[in-house]
């Protein structure tokens, strides 16, 4: 299993001296940097051949430049510049042909590429290393956690879960190919977003709270008033099946992944994988919604019924996700706008936060008044 596209730990650097070197990782991706510039991808000044560390022999500190930001410990991940439009994207080092890759590439492709429903990550570019034809590089949009920033408005929420059940209840599949794809290890570190519409001046690969420059914080606008997409990554241990294949050939073992909690994972006793992703999704809902905050009742019966310790009691993602339209419909306006209120606020921090929910959605109403619809309502 690969390790998620995001790593927020940063080599930490107790002096100048230390920051000006480069450490075993970010010299393997240096030593392809000319290779990847001539595939049309630019990577940062700091792991590009003959850098100099732009702080040397000046007043500035290495923490407050670009070049002095260290790259997270990530072998088979790095991020770069797409020349042809400037746009930033991940490229990602895979073994040419495995499965991971196989099945990224296949649900990227045309027509499921188009295909709205489909929220699998979007491979961009793929081509094979120029040393080593057992290396191969897929390029992907870059994206960012799911949860950072953090969901804030129940509106917001009602949009993930929308999103995230589309995909799983596997419809867009059916419709348009053979396979039948279960990820099997959708936790939320495999889901990420496309928040570059949250960021208009962009946002810094690394430190993402800043400009691309690092010059400042980066502005920043809330999901819920432009809107994101969420992708499922990492397909290091999926399986698939083809469609017209017995039901009962469709179970799996094995007990990798980021959510042990699941009751039937076993080495020896296979389980429906289909009825295992419902759990994941729902321990999503349950240990970071709902369980930490005080207004999401709407939630318990989603997660009572996704965390059922009997997978045949659990409901399919189908039923799910006509279940979750309705509820998203039922909520008015105003309430798809009010935040997320957190367990353990004081009541000072509730009165000041709900105050601004309500600044907020003064503005909202009078911006829908004169006629802008917000996208992630």
């Amino acid at each position: 299993m690969e390790d998620p596209l995001i790593s927020v730990t940063d080599p930490i650097h107790p002096d100048d001296r230390l920051a000006e070197i480069l450490l075993s990782h970010e010299i393997r991706w240096r030593d392809r940097a000319y290779f990847l510039e001539g595939r049309g991808y630019l990577l940062r000044p700091r792991l590009r051949p003959g850098w100099q560390p732009s702080w040397v022999g000046t007043k500035k500190l290495w923490v407050d430049v670009e070049d002095g930001i260290g790259t997270p410990l990530r072998y088979h991940l790095i991020d770069a510049t797409r020349l042809s439009d400037g746009k930033m994207v991940y490229i990602k080092r895979v073994q040419t042909g495995d499965l991971e890759s196989r099945i990224a590439i296949r649900l990227s492709s045309e027509p499921l590429r188009s295909d709205p429903r489909n929220h699998s990550v979007p491979i961009l570019d793929t081509f094979v290393d120029s040393d080593d034809s057992q290396i191969s590089y897929i390029v992907m949009p870059f994206l960012r956690p799911m949860d950072w920033p953090e969901i804030d408005y129940i509106g917001e929420l009602l949009d993930f879960g929308e999103q995230i059940l589309e995909v799983s209840s596997l419809e867009f599949l059916y419709d348009r190919t053979s396979l039948i794809l279960l990820h099997r290890d959708c936790a939320s570190p495999n889901i990420m977003m496309d928040a570059s519409a949250m960021y208009p001046k962009g946002f810094h690969p690394i430190e993402q709270d800043y400009l691309p420059d690092h010059s400042g914080v980066a502005p920043i606008c809330s999901r819920i008033s432009v809107g994101v997409k969420y992708y499922f990554v990492d397909y290091g241990i999926s399986s698939d099946f083809p469609l017209d294949s017995d039901p009962a050939s469709r179970l799996v073992v094995g007990k990798l992944g980021r959510d042990q909690e699941p009751p039937e994972l076993s080495a020896t006793v296979p389980y429906d994988p289909f009825r295992l992703d419902i759990f994941v999704i729902g321990n999503i809902l349950r240990r970071q919604y709902y369980e930490a905050a005080v207004n999401l009742s709407c939630l318990r019966p989603f997660v009572l019924a996704m965390t059922n310790p009997d997978p045949n009691m659990r409901p399919s993602a189908g039923e799910l996700l006509e279940q979750w339209r309705l509820m998203r419909r039922s909520f008015p306006a105003a309430s798809r706008h009010w935040r997320i209120r957190l367990l353990g606020e004081s009541m000072l921090e509730r009165l000041v936060w709900d105050g601004i929910n309500l600044v907020r959605l003064a503005v909202h109403f009078a911006k829908w008044l004169g006629g802008q619809r917000y996208p992630g309502a």
